[in-house]
């Protein structure tokens, strides 16, 4: 019985991984969204360029103001689009094969099933304003209900079911030319359309308690930020954080208002709706706090602890370490990714990681208190505040208060780190007693096992040797049966989760291995998005070696 739960949590597990990595395209595209919008609407805003007396440099008329007033509007479309962006993100990620129709297919299918809505809304009289404001909105042209980016993840979900179902269908030699991949945008738009008739009935219910819910956690005060922001940073080792805050960030969970007469949903489609309309004069507090909360912990407090890390390690070891630290503090500083420093001392130092859980939370509520209002497209970075808090001035967002929280933070990780890390002789960068201890891998230990690998006669010669390490760690090419990659890790589905070798993938310079069932998570920091390319050309060689 006990093997049996623990099958099916596996299989749950590795579901919500390849969820939750299908998010990050589109989630990829918020960063430079963000910063046109950013741009575009802080230095066309009215206020700004009067307080500035900047009028003849960017008031309406002068080529800067044309510059950036595109720039505002090309930021702003890709939230104002974000359902279908969701939806065909969503299906890429969940395809296992021809990607490329599962994409179609979800555009196609996103259409259908909205204009199915409209329909019947036309129909039945309701588009007159029978229904709940705010239930009824503008989605690509449609009038239809407002979904948001749930009813893109239904669309990409279901076609990517379907897809990975049927795009090797073989139907009778009549009609085969429909067979394949051709086969997946058809069924897809006749269940997309059928999926529209009971999102008519299913959905307005659903939008009631996700309000209704949103509702309870506003109304639950610092508290319900305290948990939050706790529950967000405890989901980071398993990969599902982005399926915990994506609800509050784009649907009735986090909160509702009205803008420029418009109701928006969600809290960051509050604070970009607020950014890009000119009758703002303070951020919607209620909203921001299930954003704010990142930027004390992130910029400053993660860094204390790295300097603390870098203090403890034996002398001999702190030129290196200190090089990996100063690396790992730095992108978390300046893009807000954390995941470097968080698996640093998350396997070898679990308290540690259970104590920035909580500090965290507490930065959430503390940021709730003080009334910081500072949006974000991904992370809680200097690049965010430095747009969306520095250049909004501190009367809009209060973002002064993130700077002495966050000097405080700084010295509140260190000292916590150190005092622990010494008390507790935990084996952070720096502290190892031999090569085999868990610890950052450094740039000399690629090169030793680059040499190994490229010395071996299994390796081909045009392989990658770090790619190798990689695929033999996974338990070899033909266990692998998905390979994908977020923000900082590779996600993949294997066949036989015994195969799996973490030292080599350690080896290979991974900062930890999370194993769940089936589903395995590989952490690499930024760096993964060419780590995934340079493992795919490797698998691609094998397979046309294989082939030949």
């Amino acid at each position: 019985m006990e093997e049996i739960k623990q099958k099916k949590s596996g299989v749950v597990f590795s579901l919500l991984q390849r969820i939750g990595r299908s998010f990050m395209l589109p989630i990829a595209l918020l960063p430079i969204a963000g910063l046109l919008l950013g741009i575009g609407s802080s230095f066309t805003n009215t206020t700004t360029i009067t307080t500035y007396g900047l009028e003849w440099l960017l008031g309406e008329g002068t080529f800067l103001h044309a510059v950036l007033s595109v720039m505002s509007a090309a930021g702003n479309i890709i939230f104002s689009n974000l359902p279908i962006i969701f939806a065909m993100g969503v299906a890429l990620g969940m395809a296992e094969k021809e990607k490329a129709t599962a994409v179609l297919s979800a555009a196609i299918s996103f259409f259908i099933m909205h204009a199915t809505i409209s329909s019947l809304l036309s129909l039945t009289g309701k588009l007159e304003g029978e229904m709940l404001e705010g239930t009824i909105g503008n989605v690509v042209g449609i009038q239809s209900l407002e979904m948001g980016v749930f009813g893109g993840i239904i669309v990409g979900l279901g076609v990517a079911f379907l897809h990975n179902r049927f795009y090797r269908i073989k139907l009778p030699s009549v009609i085969s030319f429909f067979g394949g991949v051709r086969f997946v945008p058809i069924i897809s738009g006749v269940s997309y359309m059928l999926v529209g008739v009971l999102m008519y009935f299913v959905w307005p219910v659903l939008q009631n308690g996700i309000y209704a819910l949103g509702s309870l956690v506003t109304r639950s005060g610092y508290g319900g930020t305290l948990i939050y922001g706790i529950i967000e940073r405890a989901l980071i080792p398993f990969g599902l954080h982005h399926v915990f805050y994506m609800p509050f960030w784009q649907t009735g969970l986090g909160g509702s208002a009205v803008i420029d007469g418009v109701t928006v949903y969600g809290a960051q489609n509050i604070f970009f709706a607020e950014l890009a309309s000119p009758s703002t004069k303070v951020f919607d507090i209620s909203a921001m706090r299930f954003m704010t909360g990142k930027f004390p912990f992130m910029i400053f407090g993660l860094p204390g602890a790295a300097l603390a890390m870098y203090h403890t390690a034996k002398p001999g070891k702190k030129k290196v370490a200190g090089g990996l630290l100063l690396g790992a503090a730095l992108t978390s500083i300046v893009t807000g990714i954390t995941e470097p420093l968080e698996f640093t001392f998350l396997f070898v130092a679990p308290l540690l990681y259970v104590i920035h859980c909580v500090l965290a939370g507490l930065s959430y509520m503390l940021m709730h208190i003080l009334k910081v209002g500072v949006g974000m497209t991904f992370s809680g970075g200097i690049i965010d505040l430095t747009l969306f808090g520095i250049l909004q001035g501190n009367a809009k967002t209060n973002w002064v208060n993130i700077l002495w929280v966050g000097v405080i933070y700084f010295i509140v990780y260190y000292l916590i780190f150190r005092l622990l890390i010494v008390k507790f002789n935990y084996i952070t960068p720096g502290r190892e007693q031999d090569e085999e201890e868990v610890r950052l891998y450094t740039r000399a230990d690629y090169n030793q096992k680059k040499q190994q690998a490229a010395s071996s006669p299994a390796t081909p010669p045009s392989a990658d040797a770090t790619a190798t390490l990689i695929v033999d760690g996974l338990g070899g090419q033909s266990n692998i049966r998905n390979l994908d990659s977020c923000a900082t890790r590779l996600r993949v589905t294997v066949a036989d989760p015994s195969l799996v070798k973490e030292d080599m993938l350690k080896s290979s310079g991974a900062l930890g291995v999370i194993r769940k069932g089936d589903g395995v998570q590989v952490v690499y920091g930024p760096k993964v998005t060419v780590i995934k390319s340079e493992v795919e050309d490797y698998l691609a060689h094998r397979n046309q070696e294989d082939g030949e």
